[in-house]
């Protein structure tokens, strides 16, 4: 856990890239600067974990950059992949004694954290913040809905279809994203061709053929093992039903 104290020299919360996005962006000026009093950046380096499954909930914190895997592990002592935190996501579980899941950065990260008890006085005295919560709450329950769909009734390539759109989209900037469909798009994956045969509950050989299928169909191109290229992305959605 980061033990430096919080900078407060610098409104980060005013300066910050995903301020319109975030779970505080229905605050006032006002409100804005409360928040940042208490809260304080933190970067990550990968592999570095912020927060402990099982543990006792110390922090909550808000996504800036970079992408973060939450995980469990099962009965057997295998690390089973939750899903992924992208920028403006919210991590950590307020009014909430123990942390349901680990958080692992996947890539260099930078993280706005707060102290759990800090965090929660401020959203009970300020509606708007805790409303967001309710919010963000309600649309994670769907998201997890949709990926108990994806997990058990579509086939490999609808899974993966999915994936590298469902990718794309969180990691394409807001102001970019009218021309997602105009224009090839390029991003990093955030998981190995393992991890993410674990995610989608595949192996890594029924991956790599997915892969290399959408390649040989012109849907995308692969630059380099990690890198993907939507050419096609009307047609990739077909893929993914």
């Amino acid at each position: 856990m980061d033990t430096n104290p919080p900078d407060h020299s610098i409104n980060f919360c005013q300066a910050c890239a995903i301020r319109n996005r975030a779970i505080c962006a229905d605050l006032e000026s006002a409100e804005i600067d409360l928040l940042n009093k208490i809260g304080s950046r933190r970067r990550l380096k990968p592999g570095e974990q912020i927060l402990w499954e099982g543990e006792e909930a110390v922090l909550v914190a808000n996504v800036i950059e970079g992408v973060l895997k939450l995980s469990t592990q099962t009965v057997d002592g295998k690390e089973q992949i939750l899903g992924l935190a992208y920028p403006s996501d919210f991590l950590g579980r307020p009014f909430g004694s123990t942390t349901p899941y680990g958080v692992e950065a996947l890539s260099d990260a930078h993280v706005c954290t707060f102290r759990r008890s800090d965090f929660e006085r401020f959203a009970r005295e300020h509606p708007r913040l805790e409303h967001k919560l309710l919010e963000r709450t309600l649309s994670e329950l769907d998201r997890t809905r949709r990926w108990m769909l994806l997990l058990g009734r579509m086939n490999a390539e609808q899974k993966l279809a999915s994936f590298l759109l469902e990718t794309s989209e969180r990691l394409t900037p807001a102001d970019c994203a009218f021309t997602m469909d105009e224009a090839p798009m390029q991003f990093t994956l955030p998981l190995t061709r393992q991890q993410i045969a674990d995610v989608l509950g595949l192996t890594i050989e029924t991956v790599s053929r997915q892969f290399s299928k959408m390649k040989k169909d012109g849907l995308i191109d692969l630059p380099t093992r990690r890198e993907v290229t939507i050419l096609e992305r009307a047609a990739l959605e077909d893929l993914a039903g």
